[in-house]
C-alpha cells in the first residue's frame, strides 16, 4: 500500500513499524558546468518514529545532501530532481511556500555543522529567539518567549541570564553550538535533524554535547536522524545506523545488529577503519581505493571497484535493498556470504 493510500495518521513500514518521515526514489543532482553530479541517487529511506538514527559514510558519501534534502533546502546548484519525501502523508517535495515555511523549525528543525555561521553576530540571543518564536507564533508575548528561551536554555547546562543578553562573538563554540540545539527545540519538532553538530569542537566538548544530545532525545521521545562521520558516537548515542555510500543507503539496522553481524562490506570496512583509544593502531584498517565519481554513471553496484568480494554479477547489476532481518536492511548480491564474514 503508497503511503497516499493510508488513512491512519501515523505512517508504518513492514521493515521498522511506526516511521516518521519516508523517502521514495529521491534524486539529487548539482548541476554544474561540467555535467551533473548526482549527490543522491535513486535513495529509498525510511526514518524510525522516536528513535535516534545515525548516517554514516565518507566525507562526499550524500549525507549533509540528504538532510539538506529532507528540509528541502539542498543549496543552488544542487536541486530535487525526482522522488518523494513523505511527513504526514504529505510530499515535502510539493509543499507550497507557506507550508514549506511552517515544515520547517515547526515540524522538523535542524542543528547545522558550524553554530557560528547560523547565529546572527548583530543579534542578542534573545533577540534572536524571540525572531524565530515570533516568526511561527505571531502572538506570543514577551513573558512567553522569555519562559520558553530560559527553560531550553537550562535543558542543554547553559546560564539563561547571561546567554540572553549575550551576542554570538561572546561565547565559545561549544556554548554556541548548544544554544542552536536550544533554538532547535523552540517549537518542539517531532523530527529533529542534526548535521555533524560538533564538528571542530574538542573531543571533551564533542561527548559532552552528544551526551546532552541524547538526554534530550530520552525526555522529548521525538525523532533525531545524526549525520557524522564519527562511527564510536553513533554506537554509543544512537538506536539506529544507516550507512551512506555514494548517494545511496546501502545498509540499515539496530545499532547492536550492525555492530554484531554487519552485512556489507562497506559497512564492516567502516567499522575497522574507525580509530579507537584502546587496541593497537596496526589492528585499523584503512578502506583502499577512493570514492566513486558522483559525475559518471555506475551500471552496477556503486561499492563495485573496491569490494573485496566483487564479482561479475556486482558489476552489472545494482543490488536492491534485502530484508536480512527484523530491522536489518542491505543492498549487495553477496549479503549471505558478506554477512557471515563480518561475524
Amino acid at each position: 500500500m503508497s503511503v497516499t493510500e493510508q488513512t491512519a495518521d501515523k505512517m508504518k513500514s513492514e521493515v521498522f513499524g511506526e516511521i516518521s518521515l519516508k523517502i521514495e526514489d529521491l534524486c539529487v543532482d548539482f548541476l554544474l558546468s561540467g555535467g551533473d553530479l548526482h549527490a543522491i541517487y535513486h535513495l529509498d529511506f525510511e526514518l524510525p518514529a522516536h528513535k535516534m538514527t545515525g548516517l554514516v559514510g565518507e566525507s562526499g558519501s550524500g549525507k549533509t545532501t540528504l538532510t539538506s534534502a529532507i528540509l528541502r533546502s539542498v543549496s543552488t546548484p544542487g536541486e530535487i530532481t525526482q522522488g518523494k519525501i513523505w511527513f504526514e502523508n504529505e510530499d515535502v517535495v510539493k509543499l507550497s511556500n507557506d507550508k514549506l515555511r511552517k515544515y520547517r523549525w515547526r515540524d522538523v528543525a535542524m542543528v547545522f555543522q558550524a553554530a557560528q555561521n547560523s547565529l546572527n553576530p548583530s543579534m542578542t540571543i534573545r533577540e534572536q529567539f524571540a525572531e524565530t518564536i515570533l516568526a511561527h507564533r505571531k502572538n506570543a508575548g514577551n513573558k512567553e518567549m522569555e519562559e520558553i528561551s530560559k527553560r531550553l536554555l537550562k535543558q542543554v547546562k547553559l546560564e539563561p541570564e547571561r546567554i540572553l543578553r549575550s551576542y554570538p562573538h561572546e561565547l565559545s563554540g561549544g556554548m554556541k553550538q548548544r544554544v542552536m540545539i536550544a533554538f532547535a527545540q523552540l517549537l518542539d519538532p517531532p523530527i529533529l535533524l542534526l548535521d555533524e553538530p560538533t564538528t571542530a569542537l574538542d573531543v571533551i566538548t564533542q561527548d559532552y554535547i552528544f551526551t546532552l544530545i541524547r538526554q534530550m532525545h530520552d525526555r522529548t521521545e521525538n525523532t533525531m536522524l545524526l549525520s557524522t562521520h564519527d562511527i564510536a558516537i553513533v554506537a554509543r548515542v544512537c538506536d539506529y545506523m544507516a550507512v551512506m555510500y555514494g548517494g545511496r543507503i546501502v545498509e540499515m539496522g539496530d545499532i547492536f545488529t550492525m555492530f554484531e553481524k554487519p552485512v556489507h562490506p562497506y559497512t564492516q570496512m567502516l567499522i575497522k577503519a574507525a580509530p579507537s583509544l584502546v587496541g593497537e593502531l596496526k589492528e585499523r584498517v584503512a578502506i583502499p581505493g577512493s570514492a566513486p565519481d558522483l559525475m559518471k554513471t555506475h551500471k552496477g553496484c556503486i561499492f563495485a571497484d573496491r569490494c573485496p568480494y566483487c564479482e561479475e554479477r556486482c558489476r552489472t547489476e545494482e543490488p536492491e535493498p534485502e530484508l536480512i532481518g527484523k530491522e536489518h536492511l542491505a543492498a549487495c548480491h553477496r549479503a549471505d556470504f558478506a554477512g557471515k564474514e563480518g561475524q
